[in-house]
């Protein structure tokens, strides 16, 4: 919730950047990985403007960096420089500037913390080889941690790198790869990239271990380990046709190369949509394209967050409730209206599990655009954004006449918007005058939609059909009218899968003599697919079926995806004679999470890290 802590910034309650008084143009970082001490270490080149003339000072965003030398390069002169007193968004960096120059150019030089926010650093055992494997997760205010910029999403810069890591590893970024690798001296290799498109800092990306590659389409590559790679060639394959798909709605795609990294299993997101290399999760792996909307999802970020940008975290929904949105919109166009709709009604049954259980109606956290002042962004992470904003939109397409009045206006919106970074207001204004002679739009309550806590005043009249069998099968068994074979459960889809299971979870307790039948007739406790897998230890759980406790703390260990880590622990926190068995877990493997996951996990114990 708000505290009284002041915002940060007047554009950003979470960043302590002025890019209203001295703005970054542009970024070159020259970094090398040293393992043996869990660094970055190097510079980055900024490129900067002054937008106010008297302006004297650039402010910049760090958190636990090692300063060693700022300057500025036209004269070669030393800048005087100072680091703020650190706060939950990190800290504020200082540098003052010559009198004299309107743009310049200045290079910090500069190395980061074994304990990064941003950097996960694993052991050869960790990452499941013969060596050691880095990545970064910038989003939502880790670039900081990083590297020393504007870590604000209102600034949106083009950047470059030269980065140089142990032979044989291999570096990818969120940027096009220049070049064949240059070997130097001392076991080391040297690989340079370039990202031309304007983004903002928790796009750049980073990861160096041993990788090898595998092409799934003309523009596309997926990146990972070998075992990785012969699950990805089946459940990516449709990558091109969902770039096709999602060009068709929303115009050309800019980035050149959409490549797909899959990371470790202590990735902490499904996905994150680092442009030109998304990263993804190993629990999408599955050899049967049952997780494959995660990939359309971070494709629709190419247009929705990545050229058209929420100018801090409070407008978020301008990201993933557009992203949602069109994720399912390509989904739809693929497979047809009602697997678009499907997939809305599991949306919505998580969006009333986040208002009703992981916050509560009345929680601030639940309106739409928040007030994120003294809070950081991840504390206030859920659903809300993604489905209550996506909710929204489909309201919106209604209210105009459809999606023959509303998809053109979307590509409107994207062009006129590209490259850029709005707030929530912006986009209402563009929505009203591109709607202006249509009637309809006096009827919409802005400020309930936007402001109000609590589910949507609106929901969609979805078409159930696919839901249907869910149900049925579901009811049997909760009256005891168990069938006898497995067909039904078999024919499903992965969505209906998961409706059935959701539905269960919202039934009363099934007994334990259900729950084991169940698990024999389907191999739930070992389905590959990890979100059938989630869905039926949380069921498990509920019952208090013992054999839950197991399966729970190995799948809430065994990977670091938030969305299964954080519910299972919590769920079983809750069961209060696995209290201590569950704290020990957590205890004992927390040191293998990524910082994001570990803070959040513990935060919803109580533990403090």
């Amino acid at each position: 919730m708000a505290s009284s802590m002041p915002r940060l910034s007047p554009g950003d309650p979470s960043s302590y950047s002025r890019p209203d008084q001295a703005v970054v143009t542009r970024i070159h970082l020259d970094l090398t990985a040293d393992f043996s001490k869990q660094v970055l270490t190097g510079s980055v080149t900024l490129g900067v403007r002054k937008v106010e003339e008297q302006a004297r000072q650039l402010k910049l965003d760090c958190s636990k960096l090692d300063i060693v030398e700022v300057k500025e390069d036209g004269s070669g002169k030393s800048l005087d420089w100072k680091v703020g007193e650190a706060g939950p968004c990190g800290a504020e960096l200082t540098v003052t500037l010559p009198e004299t120059k309107e743009d310049m150019s200045i290079t910090l030089s500069y190395s980061t913390s074994p304990s990064s926010s941003a950097l996960q650093w694993l052991s050869p055992a960790q990452a499941g080889g013969d060596h050691p494997y880095l990545f970064s997760q910038n989003q939502a205010i880790h670039c900081r941690a990083m590297v020393p910029c504007q870590d604000t999403p209102s600034v949106k810069v083009p950047y470059t790198a030269t980065i140089t890591v142990p032979s044989p590893l291999t570096a990818l970024m969120s940027a096009l790869r220049e070049g064949d690798p240059l070997s130097l001296p001392g076991g080391l290799t040297q690989y340079k990239f370039s990202q031309l498109v304007p983004i903002q800092s928790y796009l750049i990306a980073i990861a160096v271990g041993q990788l090898d590659s595998v092409r799934v389409g003309p523009r596309s590559l997926v990146w990972g380990g070998k075992k990785q790679l012969e699950l990805a060639k089946v459940d990516f394959s449709e990558t091109e046709e969902m770039l096709t798909t999602a060009e068709s709605l929303c115009g050309p795609y800019v980035w050149g190369d959409y490549d797909i990294l899959v990371l470790p299993p202590s990735f902490p997101f499904g996905g994150m949509e680092n442009p030109c290399l998304t990263f993804a999760t190993p629990t999408l792996l599955s050899g049967d394209k049952s997780n494959a909307n995660v990939i359309a999802h971070e494709i629709a970020h190419s247009w929705t967050g990545n050229l058209v940008t929420n100018s801090n975290f409070e407008h978020f929904w301008l990201n993933e409730g557009f992203t949602v949105f069109t994720e399912r919109k390509i989904l739809g166009r693929m497979r047809g209206e009602q697997t678009r709709h499907f997939s809305a009604i599991l949306g919505w049954r998580d969006l009333e599990e986040c208002v009703n259980s992981q916050f509560s109606p009345t929680h601030p956290f639940t309106a739409l655009v928040p007030d994120l002042t003294g809070v950081d962004p991840d504390d206030a992470f859920s659903t809300i954004p993604y489905e209550k904003g996506s909710t929204f939109l489909w309201y919106l397409e209604e209210l105009v006449g459809g999606s023959e009045k509303f998809e053109p206006f979307l590509r409107a919106y994207y062009e006129h918007f590209m490259y850029k970074s709005i707030t929530t207001d912006q986009f209402k204004s563009f929505f009203l005058a591109y709607f202006s002679s249509n009637p309809a739009i006096s009827t919409i309550d802005w400020d309930t939609w936007l402001y109000a806590p609590g589910m949507p005043p609106y929901k969609p009249n979805f078409d159930t059909t696919l839901a249907v069998k869910s149900r049925e099968l579901a009811d049997k068994w909760v009256t005891g009218n168990i069938p006898e074979i497995n067909k039904e459960f078999e024919e499903f889809s992965a969505e209906q899968k998961l409706e059935f299971l959701g539905i269960l979870l919202e039934s009363d307790k099934l007994d334990h003599q259900k729950l084991e039948k169940m698990d024999k007739m389907y191999s739930l406790s070992t389905s590959p697919n990890t979100e059938v897998l989630f869905g039926f230890i949380r069921i498990g759980i509920k019952a208090r079926w013992e054999k839950s406790v197991e399966l729970g703390l190995d799948l809430a260990t065994r990977q670091g995806r938030m969305k299964f880590c954080r519910p299972l622990f919590k769920d079983l926190w809750g069961w209060e004679e696995q209290k201590e068995r569950v704290k020990k877990c957590f205890m004992e493997h927390r040191a293998e999470m990524m910082s994001v996951c570990r803070e959040m996990v513990g935060k919803d114990l109580g533990i403090k890290d």
